[in-house]
């Protein structure tokens, strides 16, 4: 039984995935997002590069659901291009919503976590270990994913479980709105958003004192792994 799940992002892509499995597997899934999901699930409409949104849906969630017993940071933007041709306000944006986004979230849920014994599961990226031209913003974002997660679970072990989900591309609507050259190609083998969130739920249901510190999950052929 996974319990209470906060997902960000859970309106599409890997989120939605996710808050699917959540509820088929007997738990409740509780989104936030800029959109309104469907499916029914609860949820709060939050921006989380504005961090008292984010940290106030967290709580409200929480609160409408009794307490959480997990957490996960599937929410993601990105923004193409070398560093000089993007313009400032959306580089940062980047920055805010993937990472010090995820930072809030956890921040806010971490006494429902404590309360409960539950688990963490941030979303990095292989680009968050292995960086490429004309991605600065992404990859700056996600490979301080992937530092905060896992200094952060130094800081919880033994109070609260962290798992660094690494991901590799995936079949979502992520890459619709990208230049064309910085979409897949038609011969691109990505992951469907289900595998991935298989391996969230493996990650959310180890029992208290075992964890999953670190998952990579990414099409056999990915060309950012390793």
């Amino acid at each position: 039984m996974v319990g209470n799940v906060l997902i960000t992002g859970g309106a599409s892509g890997l989120g939605r995935a996710t808050a699917t499995a959540v509820a088929k597997a007997g738990g409740r899934p509780l989104v936030v997002d800029v959109d309104e999901p469907d499916g029914g699930f609860d949820h709060v409409r939050a921006d989380l590069a504005d961090r008292e949104q984010a940290e106030r849906a967290v709580r409200e969630l929480a609160e409408r659901a009794g307490g959480l017993d997990g957490v996960v940071t599937a929410a993601g933007i990105d923004a193409c291009g070398r560093l000089e041709d993007v313009a400032a306000e959306q580089w940062e944006r980047v920055i805010a919503v993937n990472l010090l986004g995820t930072a809030a979230v956890v921040r806010a849920a971490l006494p429902y976590l404590r309360t409960s014994g539950g688990k963490v599961v941030t979303v990095a990226s292989t680009l968050g270990v292995r960086a490429l031209s004309d991605a600065t913003a992404y990859c700056a974002s996600k490979f301080g994913v992937v530092g905060f997660t896992r200094a952060l679970a130094a800081e919880l072990a033994g109070q609260v479980g962290v798992t660094l989900l690494i991901p590799g591309g995936m079949r979502t609507n992520f890459f619709n709105d990208r230049p064309e050259q910085y979409k897949p190609g038609p011969d691109a083998r990505l992951n469907q958003p289900e595998d991935v969130a298989s391996a969230i739920l493996f990650a959310l249901g180890q029992p208290q004192g075992c964890e999953v510190r670190e998952l990579v999950v990414a099409a056999s052929t990915e060309t950012s792994w390793p």
